[in-house]
């Protein structure tokens, strides 16, 4: 990949499903791979078939390597479903769709993890075979299960997600096994990074993509010492979702889909936000929260998008870095 910013010291993003790793694209197409670690939630991983899957790890792996399926924005581009086709002759579950080759990822994820390798070491492995040199990994290598408490009782994320196409009314979420979790070490030396310039939350689901990295112990401590900027950029375009969930979960929590509030939703933790220049209505309210505010095109539909959108975030963190130190 082309790099095209002059970074003096280290970039970290945090990421979840398909616009999380659309922006981590467009980060590295701007950043030495050395610089640059994306921090990916792993509280949707479950089991299925007796495989371990990590659904929001694999959309990232996929998309900075450029095999993704450019559509779905999930899976592998050219997959076939002769796996699937097979397994529902047979009368097993096809609701979580396996492709044949994105089988394969799976299989040899929990051959590995069975065999004592870290999520971890098995990323990063995954990563330098599939010629992705920039840095990602698991928020932990510890279990932890996001859980949806819904109008038809608790569900299992990928159970709400997937199989009931988020079509319950949610009421809350619970992580479970996230107060024993741990950060991966390779997480835990990026945020600790001396020459650690500034911290990007992409536009994943402020609620089950990002909430659950933000929920691990270490992280709220460790943020709390680092005087460095945190931006985000808005999952919310107009009052809708740019992909997913997120404007209807707000809806259920009883607030308003907008920019303001996830800016709300991360409760002081955001120097600045990014979101649309067409919701700029909002950028009063936003500032008066004490978080700034830049407005760019944050719809990513070309890896122009992706590359544009990332230019702006750098730059609207490197000057908030600048203006915090005058």
């Amino acid at each position: 990949m082309e790099v095209t910013t002059c970074i003096d010291g280290s970039i970290v993003a945090l990421a979840g499903g398909v616009g999380g790793a659309k922006l981590a694209h467009g980060l590295a197409y701007h950043i030495e791979p050395s610089q640059l670690t994306i921090i990916v939630n792993t509280a949707d991983d479950f089991e299925h078939l007796g495989l371990h899957i990590s659904p929001d790890l694999d959309t990232v792996m996929y998309t900075l390597s450029g095999l993704n399926n450019h559509d779905s924005g999930w899976g592998l581009s050219g997959e076939t479903w002769n796996f699937l086709k097979s397994l529902e002759r047979l009368g097993g579950e096809t609701w979580f769709r396996l492709g044949d080759h994105d089988l394969a990822t799976h299989v040899e994820r929990t051959h590995r993890l069975g065999s004592g390798e870290a999520l971890s070491d098995i990323t990063s492995d995954f990563c330098s075979r599939l010629g992705i040199r920039v840095g990602i990994t698991p928020m932990s290598d510890d279990l932890v299960k996001t859980v949806v408490h819904s109008d038809k009782g608790s569900l299992p994320f990928q159970d709400y997600f997937v199989r009931q196409g988020c079509e319950p009314s949610v009421r809350a979420f619970k992580f479970e096994g996230i107060a024993a979790a741990r950060l991966s070490s390779v997480a835990r030396e990026a945020l600790e990074a001396p020459d650690l310039q500034a911290i990007v939350i992409c536009p994943s689901n402020p609620y089950v993509s990002i909430r659950p990295i933000l929920d691990l112990p270490e992280v709220s401590d460790i943020l709390l010492e680092r005087r460095l900027p945190i931006v985000a950029v808005s999952p919310i375009v107009g009052g809708q979702a740019i992909k997913g969930p997120a404007a209807k979960m707000m809806k259920e929590l009883g607030t308003q889909p907008s920019c303001h509030t996830v800016v709300e939703h991360y409760g002081g933790l955001l120097d600045g936000i990014v979101i649309d220049s067409s919701d700029s209505n909002e950028v009063a309210a936003i500032e008066a929260s004490g978080t700034r505010v830049m407005l760019a095109n944050i719809i990513m539909n070309s890896m122009s998008d992706k590359t544009g959108l990332a230019q702006a975030v750098l730059s609207f963190a490197l000057n908030l870095a600048e203006r915090d130190l005058d």
